[in-house]
């Protein structure tokens, strides 16, 4: 895909991103930086638990090795969803800088991201009962 200043491919392999060890791999640019990122699943447990990690040393602007996950706990007739992030900075000297000014940021964007994917399948879920 092609977004102005941003290319980028990803790839998933047979499990769709719905059985432990399931990987997705991302290769792309962003201002002109190339940039990877490879994650594994490590805990599926639909709908309860998701959680994801990087493996190796991901090449990000931000963000370097990360987890993470949402959890979604039934209360009443409600549900609680957790969502997380744990996240280091990135190994090189600039990158290193951009993702201490904007490390915080670019992590509460993937949380609000997941936040409202998984608010949108609940939806979608609940008015299709």
């Amino acid at each position: 895909m092609a977004d102005g200043g941003r290319q980028e491919a990803i790839a998933l392999d047979g499990g769709v991103w719905q059985c432990v060890g399931s990987y997705m791999r991302l290769i792309g640019t962003a201002f002109g930086i190339r940039l990877r990122l490879d994650t594994d699943l490590t805990e599926y447990v639909p709908p309860q638990r998701n959680i994801w990690e990087t493996v190796g040393v991901p090449r990000l602007l931000v963000i370097g090795a990360y987890r993470m996950g949402l959890e979604v706990t039934p209360v009443g007739e409600r549900s609680l969803l957790r969502i997380f992030i744990d996240y280091s900075l990135p190994a090189l000297g600039s990158q290193w800088w951009f993702g201490k000014l904007l490390g915080r940021v670019y992590a509460k964007w993937c949380v609000h991201r997941i936040r409202r994917d998984a608010e949108c399948r609940f939806h979608r879920t609940a008015r299709s009962l």
